[in-house]
């Protein structure tokens, strides 16, 4: 549950969590959404979280100081574009964390226009170029983007290659929180450390209010 600091245009927080009489120091649940850009169901959940859900936490005092949100990167790599959008996501953070849950929603409504089929064709610094694209309709500085982005056609002197781009060090710590915590399947939502089997990405906004019901009231 822990984020890092240089991730934290990934958490949502609406509320200052309430201070307690006996002296425990006051803290929140823990909603994570481990999710891919390139994955339906993800989209599908994203939409109505985002969308419909997120309103009405904002709506609800209690649940607002009582909840924080985290979207967690969710790579599928057997979709080889998945790694790009996501580096898209990371590069974002680094640039403009507070577009980052817009840049999410543009990419998600976004999503087939990088699905295997519309990249097999294009070089990957053409995918990154429009990913800077779309990132620029929600304010995040195309060209800087794609300057994290885009890969080198010389080897560095000194080096024998593959050194990557400018937000693979960050990607790596994406990855790596989803493999410690045995996160496979997207999307995956873990409720206050433990995997909440019972939502599902077809959840409708009722269905969300009544699981927040019952577990922040």
């Amino acid at each position: 549950m822990a984020l890092n600091p240089k991730f934290a245009g990934q958490r949502l927080l609406f509320g200052q969590p309430s201070s307690s009489t006996s002296g425990v120091p006051p803290a929140v649940h823990t909603l994570e959404l481990f999710l891919d850009y390139v994955c339906p169901f993800s989209a599908k959940q994203f939409k109505t979280f985002y969308h419909s859900v997120v309103p009405l936490i904002k709506e609800n005092p209690k649940w607002a100081s009582n909840l924080q949100i985290i979207f967690r990167q969710q790579v599928q790599p057997w979709h080889p574009s998945s790694t790009l959008v996501h580096e898209a996501g990371v590069g974002v953070l680094q640039l403009a964390p507070e577009k980052y849950w817009d840049f999410s929603d543009a990419l998600f409504k976004a999503q087939l226009e990088y699905f295997d089929e519309p990249v097999v064709n294009e070089t990957r610094n053409d995918t990154y170029r429009r990913l800077a694209k779309l990132a620029a309709t929600v304010g995040v500085d195309e060209q800087a983007l794609y300057n994290l982005l885009a890969i080198k056609d010389k080897v560095p002197e000194g080096s024998i290659g593959n050194t990557g781009n400018k937000v693979t060090n960050d990607l790596k710590l994406q990855i790596r929180y989803g493999r410690l915590v045995g996160v496979h399947v997207s999307p995956t939502v873990i409720y206050d450390g433990i995997v909440a089997n019972d939502i599902s990405s077809s959840w409708t906004k009722e269905q969300w209010q009544e699981w927040l019901a019952k577990n922040l009231d």
